[in-house]
Parts: C-alpha cells; sequence; structure tokens
C-alpha cells in the first residue's frame, strides 16, 4: 500500500461505526466513509469535542451539522521537493472539504519524477484530467511542469486558481480549463498536441458541463486509449486514480499494461491510505495505478 504519511495539517485520529474522525488543521470533522465496517470503542476526545459532523442520511446524501467551524481555513503539505502547498477547505455538499488527502502519496511520487526530469533539462508537460481542486495540478506545478487542469465544473476550477495563488503558484504555467475531458482530450488528439505524463482522477459518474453522462466502468478503458495518443514517444508518468469497488489495483494494472505496455519503463498498482493514529492501522482509501518510466524507477 502507498501511504500519504507526510502530512502535518492533517490526521485521521480514529475510526469507528462507519465514519472517521480526522484533524484539518486546527479543526475536528467526523465524516462517514464505507471502508469503516468495523465498531470499536470511541475513546478518543475528539468524537465528543468535534468542530464538524457529517451525518448521512438514510435516504441518500445528508447534511453537515458545525460547532465553532469557520465557512473557510487552510492546510498545507510541504512536498518532498521542499515546496509547501496551501489548500482552501470549506465543507460542501456529499461530506467533501475540497481535498482528498490519502493523494499526497502520489503527490510526492511524481513531484520527484518531475524534478529530476526538469533539473536535467526536460520540459515535462502534465494533462491532469478531473482535476478537482487542483492537488495534483500544485503538486506539478511547483516540481517544474507546464499543466493543463480540466475540469468539468466551473466552480471547482475557480477554487483550483485560488489554492493556486495562496502556495505562490499563481504565475506558474498552467492552463485553467472548464470542459468535458473525454471531448478535450478527443480535440487535443486531432489538434495533434502531446504530453509528457497524464493524471486522471475520474469519479464513479458524473456529467460534464453540457450534461454529457460519464460513468467509469463503461469509460475509463476507452479513455486511457485516447489518453496513450496524447503521450509523447518517450512518457515520463502516467497516473490513474480510483475510489470505484469495482477498479481494485489488479484491474488498473491490467488496463494500463494493454494500453501502455509499449512504453518502456514499469507499470505498478496497490490501494492508497492514510495512517490512523489511534492504534497505528491504516485506512484505505482508493487504489492507482502508476506508469513510469524506465530510466526513473529508483
Amino acid at each position: 500500500m502507498w501511504l500519504a504519511d507526510g502530512w502535518k495539517d492533517y490526521e485521521v485520529i480514529d475510526c469507528s461505526g462507519g465514519e472517521k474522525l480526522e484533524r484539518w488543521g486546527a479543526y475536528i470533522l467526523v465524516r462517514p466513509d464505507p471502508q469503516v465496517i468495523w465498531d470499536t470503542p470511541r475513546r478518543e476526545q475528539g468524537w465528543k469535542n468535534k468542530n464538524g459532523h457529517y451525518h448521512r442520511s438514510a435516504k441518500g446524501g445528508g447534511e453537515w451539522e458545525f460547532f465553532r467551524l469557520p465557512q473557510e481555513w487552510e492546510i498545507r503539505y510541504r512536498l518532498p521537493i521542499q515546496k509547501e502547498l496551501t489548500f482552501h477547505l470549506k465543507p460542501f455538499s456529499f461530506k467533501h472539504t475540497g481535498l482528498f488527502p490519502e493523494q499526497a502519496a502520489n503527490w510526492d511520487w511524481f513531484s520527484r519524477l518531475i524534478q529530476r526530469a526538469a533539473e536535467g533539462g526536460r520540459q515535462v508537460r502534465v494533462l491532469n484530467l478531473f482535476a478537482y481542486t487542483g492537488g495534483a495540478t500544485l503538486a506539478a506545478a511547483a516540481a517544474g511542469a507546464h499543466v493543463t487542469h480540466v475540469d468539468a465544473s466551473k466552480g471547482m476550477v475557480a477554487w483550483a486558481k485560488e489554492n493556486a495563488a495562496s502556495s505562490g503558484l499563481g504565475g506558474a504555467p498552467v492552463r485553467w480549463l472548464v470542459d468535458d475531458c473525454v471531448k478535450f482530450v478527443e480535440r487535443e488528439i486531432r489538434r495533434g498536441n502531446h504530453y509528457e505524463a497524464v493524471i486522471m482522477d475520474p469519479p464513479s459518474y458524473g456529467r460534464g458541463p453540457k450534461g454529457e453522462i460519464w460513468k467509469i466502468e463503461d469509460s475509463i478503458y476507452g479513455l486511457i486509449g485516447l489518453c496513450r495518443q496524447l503521450l509523447t514517444d518517450d512518457p515520463l508518468f502516467f497516473l490513474i486514480n480510483s475510489y470505484t469497488t469495482g477498479l481494485q489495483p489488479a484491474v488498473l494494472s491490467y488496463m494500463m499494461h494493454t494500453q501502455l505496455g509499449e512504453f518502456a519503463g514499469n507499470i505498478a498498482a496497490d490501494e492508497i491510505g492514510l495512517p490512523v493514529s489511534a492504534g497505528g492501522l491504516v485506512l484505505p482509501c482508493g487504489a492507482s495505478g502508476r506508469f513510469q518510466a524506465e530510466e526513473d524507477k529508483k
């Protein structure tokens, strides 16, 4: 398992009974998590002294309950390349805060690859699809990449720009695009554009800006094939994230081998997770598939 264990401003304190107890900077939140099917004693004080609690509804969805929680606050993450990122957080629909902290395991990995390539004089163009509030975009840009950030939500792209500005990356070479990811990739193929790296973090289900329907099981394999056409002849890396139960690491690995196996490099897939302070165990948080160029295996 790849662990996001470099956080100072974020922590999974405990998890029990379908919920996780988290520290986001100075604030404690309780949010549902479908992986937490165990029911252990809730001895941590945060369960009682929380600042926010997202209550799941039996009918679907849910709502937040707040206790002395600001509308917005910031946390920071320091990459292993000695660059610090700043993220604006705010609780919004369906339990989210605007950040998936487990993805730091991937930020650490590809930021090192990009920095080494950039220091060697190579320009690294990264395509970030389903880019959300920009965690991966900021990590890539901080390492020296030129990034094309694509998301179907205008609000998420605006939020990502705020994070970039707060991280000192407001002037970084990032193209911010509100677009349907599949249609954008198809247009890029027709334009003849190419990238050294692709990142994709697709939702299980979603809609594009014009109502286009995305269902990951039906669409992900074809999208990998399309993105393969956008890669240079010597790509640096390719990353796929999945929070969908049916797309286990072995499935991600198989898809990547069939679509990217012609490139000289290494393909690996595994769960990603967050350490839990109480008990010292690990909370699984989805899976990732990675390709990296042969010369960058170390």
